[in-house]
């Protein structure tokens, strides 16, 4: 079936002429209609205009308009159908943040990461449901419904990027877009069995995302493959003018060929924590020690040294970030009013239409973060929680760059445990946040982070692998998740 295809198999297969962009558009398309049902990993699909975009590309193949600059080479993301969260914004496209405040919301514009994808001739296929604003870790908190997993529809798909990772895994699409504040792109391409990568901070423009805590917030790809998803970067990677903290690209940041040698640390606060779960533990234990092996490396000239760490700033991760986060929500979110766009409640006196389109548009979590972050900033507690997790958040930062000066990239879990049930820790606040408790680690230092498939457990749920490395080290990060994907099985 055409939608099982990954980038590069749907590439030759358009370059060679074996099928067409529409026929692999329809095949997408008939995948949505019979799986949203039951997954509702899409918020909304644009089947007609998805068709014209195909259509399109596949008039610019026919005609060989389909090269991209001297080299000759043809896009490699033409004619190819790609779904988005809905926290991003695509231009003509609705894109609600899956909230009912902004429930007939239509940007004038794209994403500069959406628009560069599409200036490839991408054909885009819908909107992604997600935990609103990116407000959550399992795709609960959506105000439209949870996004349930494909490997098991008892289980949560995972967030914000639920919708996005479980499209991608049920092969709805070739490869979708996140966003990662937190972990939103990781650990649900954990429990899905997807690759998902967070890039460095600054590495990829963030103009045009839906804000939720802007010194964290990230896009990235979501893929089949680590090959698709470094393909997908490497045309999403840039500065942009519209986001002043964007970096120059690094120009192949999938390249792995100059890479003779590999320290690998394993920090021991990964491994040891409450509520690990056994079977995910011995699963990441056992990767690593095919790693080690290398027999398993067909380069034998390739080096490969695992080295025990240990980052003891790790435990303080998930508070600085609920602090951190909370407090840049309340700011980023006070722009939504309830006046222009979506829910808009009946009110005598302006505040008051404020106040009950915000308490009828936001979901329970979004509301919760507001007040947290509220009242982290305001006076006489700035100094005691914001100020001060900014300074922890350093040294973070710091225990991060002591270790990267004896090791080239981290192997973690991407998550303690496999994808829970639907309703298990909804309301137990606590237990969700501690959901992210390996990812907010990397997206509290800025540093790029992928997770890759690391196998299913005895009840068919699948593991993820997370690999970390320096800031801008994407090759280092991408070079290792290959290794783990071709060899280390």
């Amino acid at each position: 079936m055409l939608n099982r295809l990954t980038i590069k198999q749907a590439h030759e297969g358009l370059k060679k002429k074996e099928f067409s962009s529409v026929e692999l558009t329809r095949a997408c398309l008939k995948r949505i209609k019979e799986r949203n049902k039951d997954i509702n990993a899409f918020i909304s699909v644009f089947e007609k205009e998805a068709l014209e975009e195909a259509n399109k590309a596949d008039e610019m193949i026919k005609k060989k308009k389909s090269f991209d600059g001297a080299q000759g080479k043809q896009k490699m993301l033409l004619g190819i159908p790609f779904c988005v969260k809905d926290a991003i914004n695509t231009m003509d496209r609705r894109s609600t943040g899956a909230a009912k405040i902004l429930d007939n919301y239509i940007p004038p514009f794209d994403a500069t990461v959406i628009k560069k994808i599409r200036e490839q001739g991408a054909v885009l296929l819908g909107k992604n449901n997600c935990d609103a604003f990116g407000h959550g870790a399992s795709n609960e908190n959506s105000m439209y419904g949870p996004v349930k997993n494909p490997r098991d529809l008892t289980k949560v798909a995972g967030g914000s990027s639920g919708g996005t990772a479980a499209a991608v895994a049920d092969d709805m699409c070739v490869f979708g877009i996140g966003e990662d504040t937190g972990g939103s792109i990781r650990q649900p391409a954990s429990f899905c069995g997807v690759v998902g990568l967070r890039p460095s901070y600054g590495r990829n423009s963030r103009y045009g995302i839906m804000p939720m805590a802007s010194s964290l917030d990230t896009v990235g790809p979501i893929t089949k493959t680590v090959e698709d998803c470094a393909i997908v970067e490497e045309i999403m990677a840039g500065h942009d003018k519209l986001d002043a903290t964007t970096v120059p690209s690094q120009k192949s940041v999938k390249s792995l060929k100059s890479i003779k040698s590999l320290r690998v640390g394993v920090p021991r606060e990964y491994f040891y924590v409450d509520g690990m779960d056994g079977e995910v533990k011995k699963m990441i234990e056992r990767k690593i020690e095919r790693l080690k092996d290398y027999k398993t490396c067909p380069e034998r000239s390739r080096r490969i040294e695992i080295v025990g760490v240990s980052l003891p700033m790790t435990k303080y991760a998930i508070p600085v970030y609920y602090i951190i986060v909370p407090s840049e929500d309340s700011s980023n979110l006070g722009r939504l009013d309830g006046i222009r766009y979506g829910v808009r409640a009946e009110a005598k006196n302006l505040y008051d239409v404020y106040a009950k389109s915000r308490a009828q548009g936001f979901p329970e979590e979004v509301k919760r973060r507001i007040m947290i972050g509220t009242y982290a900033l305001s006076a006489g507690y700035y100094d005691a929680y914001y100020r001060k997790a900014q300074k922890v958040r350093t040294l973070i930062i710091q225990d991060f760059n002591k270790a990267f000066e004896n090791v080239d990239v981290l192997i973690t879990p991407t998550s303690p445990f496999t994808a829970f049930g639907i309703g298990e820790k909804k309301n137990d606040v606590l237990a969700m946040y501690l959901a992210d408790i390996f990812v907010a680690p990397a997206a509290v230092a800025g540093l790029p982070a992928i997770s890759v498939p690391a196998g299913k457990t005895k009840s068919g749920l699948p593991v993820g692998l997370q690999i970390i490395g320096p800031r801008l080290k994407e090759n280092l990060v991408f070079h290792t998740a290959k290794l783990i994907e071709n060899y280390a099985r």
